[in-house]
């Protein structure tokens, strides 16, 4: 709601900042939902400042015919505080008071919405935007609504991601979520919702959306430990780790999966290969956060204790995500590019076989990354035909940024490189 009235005005942070007397860094976390504003004598200039009701700013008009915040104060400041804080409290489970925080914080996300998504992309995500804004997602007709039903639904979700099915998934995945919603009671559809969640956080990562994948990763969090399974727990604590990663907050996100693992490694209750495949997966993801952070020790550390993970566990059926040994090196591939050891990386690349991994979304990221390694080493050519590789294993994993990104380096190289243009275009790069 800031992002959005500020906007409206047309001042850039800068100016909101200097009027409020913050600094530009502090409305930007603010906007972006990073940090929370706990003082009620802040919100208030806030909301003289952009003209906006504070019961608005807070995501909750008032009821009708009740007149506006602007129009009158609360009797007593420390009632209204009492009020703010309950709505700004992090760890509320009151639910009318939960919806109103998550679109307060979602306002923010689609005050533009999808700023940084191509046209095809927004259109992909609208169904997804309007179950998380307004919930308006509705069971498929003649969907099974019953444990059986919804098992399959998550399966199909699951399938439709491994396939690199993102368009699909997209179109299926609101419809889903709502049938698994439909069961009763609560508390059997809870893993099944969180499932379909942290699936639908996978998928924001892939249209690289890190506002919609920091909403999708608290709602399967939430409903993860209502259902209580150990696993599905993991998985959500992974994307709420990816969300903070894409925000910026690498320490807390490393440490966010480094205790998880720890957590679900120590959960007696599951058997032991899928616990053992959890963790390597979340030692995984630690490992490329810290190495994002450029830190080489820990992140060498984390995915050496990965892979050992990895081989003690073997690959589970009961896992969330893709795990074992193939799925460590594809981190450990990462983890190598983002030190700026690309040789390194390419002769680890040439240690895999890309058949042998077990879906096309895998294979797909991993002649990305081998892309990006190429780029980083300076060979234009060997990055070109990774990305063509990447394109036939997983045609629509060329959408992610990162290929964009690449193809639009490469552009410069047309003349030696056949074909690179219409690849970009394919892409979603802009072509002249």
């Amino acid at each position: 709601m800031i992002a959005k009235g500020r906007r409206r005005k047309g001042w850039p942070q800068r100016d909101l900042a200097a009027m409020i007397e913050k600094s530009e860094s502090w409305v930007s976390q603010v906007e972006r939902d990073v940090i929370p504003v706990n003082s009620l004598e802040t919100l208030r200039h806030i909301s003289d400042v952009l003209g906006i009701p504070l019961p608005e700013l807070l995501g909750a008009a008032p009821p009708p015919g009740q007149p506006s915040a602007s129009a009158r104060r609360p009797s007593s400041s420390a009632s209204a505080s009492a009020r703010v804080g309950r709505n700004l409290g992090p760890e509320e489970a009151d639910d009318p008071v939960r919806r109103r925080e998550l679109l307060a914080a979602a306002a923010v996300v689609f005050a533009s919405p999808l700023t940084t998504a191509t046209p095809a992309e927004a259109s992909t995500l609208a169904p997804l935007e309007d179950l998380l804004l307004y919930g308006t997602a509705r069971v498929p007709e003649g969907s099974d609504v019953s444990p059986v039903g919804v098992a399959a639904a998550v399966r199909e979700s699951r399938a439709h991601f491994r396939a690199a099915r993102y368009d699909l998934l997209a179109r299926v995945l609101p419809g889903q979520i709502a049938q698994a919603q439909a069961l009763r009671p609560a508390e059997l559809s809870a893993t099944a919702v969180a499932d379909l969640y942290n699936i639908a956080a996978r998928l924001c990562i892939k249209l690289g959306e890190d506002g919609l994948v920091a909403i999708t990763a608290d709602r399967a969090l939430n409903s993860a430990r209502r259902g209580g399974d150990a696993l599905t727990i993991a998985e959500a604590h992974r994307m709420v780790s990816s969300a903070w990663r894409r925000q910026g907050h690498l320490a807390r996100a490393t440490d966010i999966a480094v205790r998880a693992a720890q957590d679900v490694q120590a959960d007696r209750s599951t058997p032991e290969s899928a616990r053992l495949a959890a963790g390597s997966s979340l030692l995984a993801t630690a490992a490329y956060t810290a190495a994002k952070m450029g830190d080489r020790q820990t992140a060498r550390a984390l995915i050496g204790e990965a892979t050992e993970t990895a081989r003690a566990g073997s690959a589970a059926a009961e896992a969330r995500t893709d795990t074992g040994v193939q799925q460590v090196r594809l981190h450990q591939l990462s983890v190598h590019y983002l030190l700026g050891d690309a040789g390194q990386a390419i002769d680890l690349a040439r240690t895999i076989d890309p058949s042998a991994l077990p879906t096309p979304e895998r294979q797909g990221r991993f002649f990305i990354d081998v892309a990006r390694c190429f780029d980083q080493w300076g060979k234009p050519a060997q990055c070109y035909r990774a990305l063509l590789a990447a394109e036939q294993a997983a045609p629509q994993e060329i959408r992610r940024g990162a290929v964009k990104d690449l193809a639009g380096s490469l552009l410069r190289h047309d003349r030696s490189l056949p074909g690179v243009r219409t690849f970009a275009a394919r892409a979603g790069v802009p072509v002249n």
